[in-house]
């Protein structure tokens, strides 16, 4: 049990930083360049989670068959999710500008946002937890990887969410209860897993790392792009050699 309570305290430090992000967007003016920038940065910090983290670690565990068809998968069920999330309201949660709708103007696209939220943070904090399994060592790389894409994402959102009229109490009210269930997802991932096969657990691991670069692909490097245009693709280098270069220290 301590050791589910470990990957459940990991997984809420890395969603917390959501609430640290909507606390810096509601409370400080921040540049909406430097939002993309560092946008930029943690999609790189992921892609490198996600590379030498996850699907390297599903190869390793069982082989090309289960790495295909996990990430695959999860990019599946992401990508779907997000365009039926994106037509109530949701495609532009993590803009820092004037994109998301109003609940006048699109009754529901709160609940869709949350909904948003949710998708995006799950298959992230699961990982968390099941990289502990089996007397694993906490992927370093993964837990700061999530912490730096979740403070850009929590202060983009909630200057869009501002923007759109919505209270400093339904930002808050959702990036601290997306915060709690990510250290729920954590928890649940390492206690629900524990007893899977070598197969099982690199699907699993598949299906999180292709989600995850759905959702860099979807919603985090497109930010970054309206912003800063041609320097996304260097500071996204530069996010992914620092988690590169942290995950072999």
């Amino acid at each position: 049990m301590s050791g589910a309570l470990v990957a459940g305290g990991w997984g809420l430090f890395a969603g917390a930083a959501l609430l640290v992000g909507a606390a810096l967007g509601s409370l400080v003016r921040v540049p909406p360049r430097l939002i993309a920038l560092v946008m930029a940065f943690g999609s790189g910090v992921l892609m490198a989670a996600v590379s030498f983290e996850l699907i390297a670690e599903a190869y390793e565990r069982s082989g090309m068959v289960p790495v295909v068809a996990g990430a695959v998968g999860g990019a599946a069920v992401y990508s779907g999710a997000n365009a039926l999330l994106a037509r109530r309201g949701a495609r532009h949660r993590k803009r820092s500008g004037e994109q998301q709708p109003s609940e006048a103007e699109a009754p529901g696209s709160g609940n869709a946002i949350a909904l948003g939220a949710l998708l995006d943070g799950i298959p992230e904090s699961a990982v968390i937890g099941t990289s502990l399994l089996g007397g694993g060592q906490l992927g370093v790389a993964t837990v700061g990887a999530v912490f730096i894409s979740n403070l850009p994402e929590g202060l983009a959102s909630a200057v869009g969410m501002r923007s759109a009229g919505r209270s400093r109490r339904y930002v808050f009210g959702l990036w601290g209860s997306i915060a709690v269930i990510s250290g729920l997802a954590a928890l649940a991932g390492y206690a629900l897993l524990g007893g899977a096969s070598e197969t099982v657990m690199a699907t699993i691991t598949a299906v999180a790392g292709g989600a995850i670069l759905a959702m860099i692909a979807d919603t985090m490097i497109p930010e970054a792009y309206s912003r800063v245009h041609l320097l996304t693709g260097l500071v996204t280098v530069v996010g992914f050699l620092s988690a590169f270069a942290l995950a072999h220290l």
